[in-house]
């Protein structure tokens, strides 16, 4: 009997561990089947998120290209506005000095005119005969007219370094007045044609300084803030445009209008980065 109950267990047992490992497979099944999903679902995650990732690398490389492009656009505005700014200030040099020219004739022509009237009368043996009184200054200055004509001529045909011997030659026989006022300031203007504004400041310095009511005080002033604007120094710029439009002088002249519009650009200009406007030339001149 003892033995038909141990075959009995036995066998119980065996039944009991086959279902235990029947249930163990069949757990180990489950878990391997949850963790492919679990995987299975990781690996469509991730390729999600790369390619969320991808496109917004994309999208971030498309605004650095239109973040580029639109530098590059504003560095050639920027030249191109700097070329028109140019031109315009030739023209604008042309336009003066026809303009001056055009005054120095007339003058020319209202000074002889004057010399005509200033004929005298003189009676020999009686009869009356208009004749002109010998003027060795008169004389001069006929000379000095004829050189300043030629040395414009010279200048308009490109000539400068003709033209500025010409009016220094001029200067030299008149020393002083408003034709050697003249010719100092064409002299400059030949020295800025041939890239000299060194020795064009000093000329027009020596003139503003020695005729600051002189008829070429006003263009003098002008052409300095010019030269320093070019050269990037706008405060001396900034100052020469003040000292014109604070000179009685020039209350006639078209320096002032000239001066007032670009003094006022200067004090309303604003950068968008915040550099200034020293800053931003010296970078253009580069």
């Amino acid at each position: 009997m003892n033995l038909k109950s141990l075959s009995l267990g036995v066998v119980l047992a065996s039944f009991v561990l086959s279902g235990c490992s029947s249930i163990t497979m069949l757990r180990t099944k489950e878990m391997r089947a949850v963790g492919d999903d679990v995987i299975a679902k990781n690996d469509s995650s991730y390729k999600a998120l790369s390619a969320e990732n991808a496109s917004l690398r994309a999208e971030l490389d498309s605004v650095k290209a239109q973040l580029e492009a639109s530098a590059v656009a504003q560095k050639r505005l920027q030249a191109e506005v700097t070329v028109l700014s140019n031109r315009m200030s030739e023209e604008t040099v042309r336009r003066d000095t026809r303009q001056e020219e055009i005054i120095y004739r007339l003058d020319l022509l209202l000074g002889k005119s004057d010399k005509i009237l200033a004929k005298k009368v003189v009676v020999n043996n009686g009869v009356a005969s208009a004749v002109m009184e010998p003027d060795a200054n008169a004389e001069k200055m006929i000379e000095a007219e004829t050189m300043f004509n030629a040395a414009h001529s010279d200048y308009h045909r490109g000539e400068y370094k003709l033209a500025y011997n010409g009016f220094k030659q001029v200067y030299e026989l008149v020393k002083k007045g408003e034709m050697a006022e003249g010719a100092l300031y064409w002299m400059s203007l030949c020295l800025i044609e041939a890239n000299q504004a060194a020795k064009a400041k000093t000329l027009l310095t020596n003139l503003v300084d020695s005729n600051p009511n002189g008829m070429k005080a006003c263009a003098g002033m002008y052409k300095l803030a010019s030269i320093y604007g070019n050269e990037c120094n706008l405060d001396r710029k900034k100052q020469y445009l003040q000292m014109i439009l604070s000179n009685n002088t020039c209350a006639s002249t078209p320096e002032l209008e000239q001066a007032a519009i670009s003094l006022q650009e200067m004090l309303d200009f604003r950068s968008p980065d915040g550099r200034s406007a020293t800053e931003i030339c010296r970078e253009q001149m580069r």
